[in-house]
């Protein structure tokens, strides 16, 4: 026990630290495209990150023992805090040796969290949002019995509903479910029923008899709240990111993939076309519409708080992770059990949706969990995320040594793919 560092758990033997089951430069990149050739130049440059083993021969005294997986949680507690009476540069080298050995033993093997049962989720409101480029969006707040927030789904589309909004409550009338969002069409002046949008029958009957339609007087009045997408849609499950969304924080890509998640779901699918036929990008198509769900779990899920002193930390040299571990936090305290709840309440579940959905990630957990406990959601494709700094050769996108070592911690040690 002589050569155990002092923070140590005495109960715990040295162990050598296990060989990682996949490594980074395992992802196949066999391309010619000039952007998988600037993908595979930054992976290569992460793949040289700092092992904290690298000479079989050593002996265990020599080097900082393997930690069980099952320390590196809230059940974690330095003994004190970095800069006090311990050596910041020891502790240092010693959260590094024990966050990767953690990752090696179990990135490949740890199934996601998922909770037993969706909780319940309720859409409060709903509103049309005319956005800064021209599109419009639909914002729906949530409430829930798993938490006291109120989560967020923004919507890009006409057929995308919520069941919970669309429900008849007890006494309310027409004006009441105007109010509240739940109607079909869009809201004017004069309007008086939620049901039956009278300038769009109007328009649609003109338009009928134009044609010389057979029975064109014949319209369906009751037009139908319950509807399905006709492919797969494009969804994004975002994390609230206040830094990196209102304070223009560099630290961190989340208010660039919140941005470019309303992009892809918003713009005109020939200007898609037009921007990736210019970056040489595949872009998929929005035609069936799109959701981001948006939970409130800043800072993967330990708040706003603890996040900035996480970021005090990384100033000091620790990476995200080893900041979250230091402070007693998992490296990733979020689930997604309210995000599967939402878009099944959406009708973007396997009862309603058939077609799935196509989801907006870089993290393959995150694949698995957004499913739900008994595959509620089917995820058909998972669409990744580039830097855009990385997609256009820093032509746009954010440009810091901080980002860069956030975008490399991701996949060096929370196994995320930036292809």
């Amino acid at each position: 026990m002589a050569n155990l560092p002092s923070h140590a758990s005495p109960y715990f033997s040295p162990q050598p630290p296990s060989p990682s089951n996949q490594d980074v430069g395992d992802i196949s990149l066999n391309s010619s495209d000039p952007t998988t050739s600037l993908l595979k130049e930054k992976v290569e440059e992460f793949q040289g990150y700092d092992s904290p083993v690298s000479n079989p021969d050593q002996t265990n005294g020599d080097v900082t023992p393997s930690v069980p997986a099952c320390l590196l949680s809230p059940s974690f507690t330095p003994p004190a805090t970095p800069g006090g009476t311990l050596n910041p540069a020891q502790i240092l080298q010693q959260t590094q040796a024990q966050a990767a050995s953690a990752r090696e033993t179990s990135a490949n093997t740890k199934a996601p969290k998922l909770l037993p049962r969706l909780p319940h989720v309720e859409c409060i409101v709903r509103a049309r949002i005319p956005t800064t480029n021209g599109a419009e969006m639909f914002l729906h707040l949530y409430h829930n019995d798993l938490d006291n927030k109120e989560h967020l789904a923004i919507v890009f589309g006409n057929h995308i509903r919520s069941r919970s909004l669309d429900q008849v409550r007890p006494g309310e009338t027409e004006m009441d479910r105007m109010i509240r969002g739940a109607y079909v069409g869009k809201l004017h002046p004069g309007r008086v029923s939620s049901w039956y949008d009278e300038e769009k029958a109007e328009a649609a009957a003109k338009e009928r008899a134009a044609e010389g339609a057979v029975n064109g007087a014949a319209f369906d009045q009751t037009q139908s709240t319950q509807s399905s997408p006709s492919q797969a849609p494009l969804v994004r499950i975002h994390s609230e990111c206040y830094t990196g969304e209102t304070a223009w924080s560099a630290r961190c890509d989340c208010g660039e993939q919140l941005d470019e998640a309303a992009r892809l779901m918003s713009l005109p699918i020939e200007t898609l076309s037009e921007v990736a036929s210019q970056q040489g990008l595949s872009v998929p198509s929005n035609s069936a519409g799109g959701v981001i769900v948006y939970l409130r779990q800043e800072g993967r899920g330990i708040g706003l708080g603890e996040k900035l002193k996480a970021y005090n930390l990384q100033d000091l040299g620790s990476d995200t992770v080893e900041a979250n571990l230091l402070l007693r936090h998992p490296a990733d305290a979020r689930s997604y059990g309210l995000a599967t709840a939402m878009l099944a309440d959406l009708g973007l579940s396997n009862d309603i949706n058939p077609h799935g959905i196509r989801l907006l990630t870089n993290n393959p957990d995150k694949v698995r969990a957004v499913e739900g406990p008994s595959r509620e959601v089917v995820v058909k494709e998972r669409v990744p995320m580039v830097p855009l700094a990385w997609s256009t050769g820093g032509k746009m996108g954010i440009k810091s040594s901080e980002v860069e070592g956030y975008l490399q911690t991701k996949i060096s040690k929370m196994g995320h793919m930036l292809q």
